[in-house]
């Protein structure tokens, strides 16, 4: 959630934040009306509750009439305090749920607009003339065949659309990519985390995954519990309700997890292969700074899936997402799409966002330096989204044999191999 006091100083600013991600710019007006209800009946029953103890020191010294009028008063005072505290009480919780609908306020350099109104900040590498090798590019679910890689007619038999079985070369893929990028991840100072993936309601609320993200989200009612889409939730609730010492950070954290998302609103997107499945294996990055140190941090996560990126040998853009695509906790945010050759476009492969202080102050983590506290900042990356990093690598590497080329981060995970070869069927 953003700070009150933001929203009373510069309402204005929060309004155009809204208005920028095409949210309900009313909200403001709802919120601060809530909120100056909030403190003006906090104030009544701070007011009440003084004149309260006040005669409840009178009243022992009183006599006659006098002591008679003070114990009036005070049965009357004894109502009115009652009534001040349920009104209070009343418009915190007013205040609170509204304030939790307010997404994060966005950064004023990003793009206003919406999906497809991002900027392009960068290009990296050249991509691969296909044409010129004699090659028509196929697509990774026939790649995968061949290779004994992928097998989504069983997992349909199974679990339904948008699963998949990865076998063989398809599995030891998989587990290539997870170990290369904890790799990756340790080197840089992560520290490795394999994440729970079933959490609370305050988990997946406090990220803010419950608002308009909860369309996608699996929740097990009779447990109440969510499945995560992502390692970012537990990893975020980590600390939550904890005070971490400013000598402490940057805290960063590299969770691994499977991770479950319903696609709602995806009907008919993608339904071909892997690349947009209900289950899939992730490593994410996480950070706890400091709320002045956000900014660095951002492109400190954005260099580490460049360098992933890189190391996978695939041509990919940065980009710098519009305002209306941002999630509802992020300031800011940078995709990274890879080329998919037999789609002949860009698409996403990794994310880093920046959340400011918005799921610290939900989740109640808080930096304590030179004796005080404050919320301190979180940011997260994606650093290896399996699935969809396995479709760009089969469709990228495919050899006009049929065979697929390993980038050489990823050979001492599969015994030095340097191509997969497709198998007999």
């Amino acid at each position: 959630m953003i700070d009150l006091r933001l929203l009373r100083e510069n309402p204005d600013l929060v309004r155009a934040s809204q208005r920028a991600r095409g949210e309900d710019v009313d909200l403001v007006d709802r919120l601060l009306s809530a909120d100056e209800r909030r403190r003006s009946s906090g104030t009544r029953f701070d007011e009440l509750r003084a004149e309260q103890k006040r005669l409840g020191k009178q009243i022992p010294r009183a006599q006659g009439d006098e002591k008679a009028e003070l114990l009036a008063r005070a049965g009357a005072l004894s109502t009115e305090v009652k009534a001040a505290d349920a009104e209070r009480e009343e418009a915190a919780a007013e205040a609170e749920a509204l304030l939790r609908q307010l997404s994060n306020v966005v950064h004023p350099d990003v793009p206003v607009g919406g999906e497809d109104d991002f900027t392009v900040r960068e290009t990296i590498g050249e991509i691969r003339d296909f044409a010129a090798e004699g090659i028509t590019p196929r697509d990774h679910l026939e790649l995968g065949q061949a290779l004994g890689a992928i097998d989504t007619e069983r997992a349909a038999k199974v679990s339904g659309s948008r699963f998949a079985y990865l076998r063989g070369n398809g599995a030891l893929l998989e587990l290539a990519l997870v170990n290369a990028a904890i790799a990756q991840a340790t080197a840089a100072g992560f520290v490795p985390m394999v994440t729970p993936t079933l959490v609370r309601p305050r988990a997946m609320e406090g990220t803010g995954f419950l608002g308009q993200a909860a369309q996608d989200v699996y929740h097990l009612e009779q447990d109440d519990y969510y499945l995560v889409g992502t390692s970012e939730v537990p990893l975020a609730a980590y600390h939550m309700d904890e005070i971490i010492e400013a000598d402490q950070l940057p805290l960063r954290y590299a969770g691994l997890s499977p991770c479950y998302r319903r696609e709602a609103g995806s009907y008919g997107k993608d339904t071909r292969g892997i690349f947009r499945v209900h289950q899939f294996t992730k490593v994410e990055m996480f950070s706890f700074v400091a709320p002045e140190e956000a900014e660095d941090e951002l492109e400190r996560l954005l260099g580490w899936e460049k360098q992933w990126l890189t190391s996978l040998e695939l041509p990919f853009r940065v980009i710098d997402v519009a305002s209306g695509d941002l999630g509802s906790s992020a300031s800011r945010k940078y995709d990274c799409e890879a080329w998919f050759p037999a789609q002949g476009r860009y698409r996403e492969l990794t994310s880093t966002s920046n959340c400011t202080d918005f799921q610290a102050r939900r989740l109640q983590v808080r930096m304590r330096e030179a004796g005080r506290t404050r919320p301190l900042a979180t940011l997260n990356g994606t650093l290896c989204a399996v699935s969809r990093t396995i479709v760009a690598l089969l469709e990228y590497h495919q050899q006009a044999d049929g065979s697929v080329y390993v980038p050489e981060v990823l050979r001492p995970f599969l015994g030095g191999r340097e191509v997969l070869e497709p198998v007999a069927r």
